[in-house]
């Protein structure tokens, strides 16, 4: 199969996976699960946890263990989350991951729940802005705005993504792309088909990925290999590595990354060290400094 023909079967692969997630039937909640426990944040800026005795369209009675019973309009819901087992550590409730689905950049093979969204920047310029569609199906659209600098071409790009539990909170697939080109240059598509696999919960995982690139006109002959990795450390820490391989000519080329994630007041705030790596050249050693954040929101305060 040529390189040509596995991009397509990628990108073939992923519409069909889409195309389920669209067409499944919308699973609507008709019994209440009272032993379960809930955080619910509302329009004035409290949060309440607690047990959901009993819900309709219009409001929520929930008991909390604090000041007992109270009912809570839908309206006035911009956040309505299930706390999960893992989520209770040494009888304190640690915030969900609010930045699940990736490691520094790259994806895994977790999604955004419906309604679930974050912004991302990495050192001022790179910018980019998912939203889940689904919870299996999400879309973000990124940019680099150098036409902030005397109108200098800038690229742009689509990331359209499906994530598929093969396994619930222990293996889950995913598959996506990103599109894109450079506004104010003709001919400057690009491209990247991917899959990937995750190994573990949205706390502590493991995710091999493979990809093929486009640009130019034409596929990549060799794939881009992925290995990334994330644990949670602490309340608000998590530890990361990203690592990309590929095979350019004779050359291996790895860019090794290494750091941390700080949790402050639900924004994630990545730090690290990138290694370039070539695999026929002892040469200097190289460290490049990463920093970048993201700012988790929620559209119409969905419910996980």
């Amino acid at each position: 199969m040529t390189p040509r023909e596995k991009a397509k079967t990628i990108f073939v692969l992923s519409f069909f996976l889409m195309l389920c997630a669209f067409i499944q039937p919308l699973q609507a909640q008709t019994e209440n699960d009272t032993t379960a426990t809930y955080r619910v944040q509302t329009s004035d800026g409290n949060e309440y946890i607690g047990q959901i005795i009993h819900q309709d369209e219009e409001f929520i009675l929930l008991k909390t263990r604090t000041i007992g019973e109270i009912t809570i309009a839908r309206i006035n819901i911009t956040s309505l989350s299930r706390i999960t087992p893992e989520q209770i550590v040494n009888g304190q409730i640690w915030a969900d991951n609010p930045q699940a689905t990736r490691y520094f950049w790259a994806p895994n093979g977790y999604g955004l729940r419906k309604g679930e969204g974050y912004y991302q920047n990495i050192w001022i310029l790179f910018n980019q802005a998912s939203i889940g569609i689904s919870d299996n199906v999400s879309i973000g659209v990124g940019t680099v705005p150098l036409f902030l600098f005397a109108g200098t071409a800038s690229p742009v790009w689509l990331t359209p993504k499906i994530s598929v539990p093969i396994v619930e909170n222990k293996f889950n697939l995913g598959a996506g792309a990103l599109v894109g080109s450079v506004v104010g240059e003709a001919g400057t598509g690009f491209a990247l088909a991917y899959g990937v696999g995750t190994i573990g919960s949205r706390n502590h995982n493991a995710t091999f990925g493979l990809g093929y690139g486009y640009a130019g006109g034409d596929w990549s002959s060799t794939p881009l290999i992925t290995l990334s990795g994330m644990t949670r450390v602490g309340k608000n820490w998590y530890l990361l590595t990203e690592n990309y391989f590929i095979s350019v000519d004779s050359e291996t080329l790895a860019f090794l990354m290494f750091g941390s994630r700080a949790i402050i007041k639900r924004v994630g705030l990545d730090f690290g060290l990138i290694f370039p790596q070539v695999s026929d050249t002892s040469g200097d050693f190289i460290a490049l400094p990463w920093l970048g954040f993201s700012i988790p929101f929620n559209i119409g305060g969905s419910q996980r």
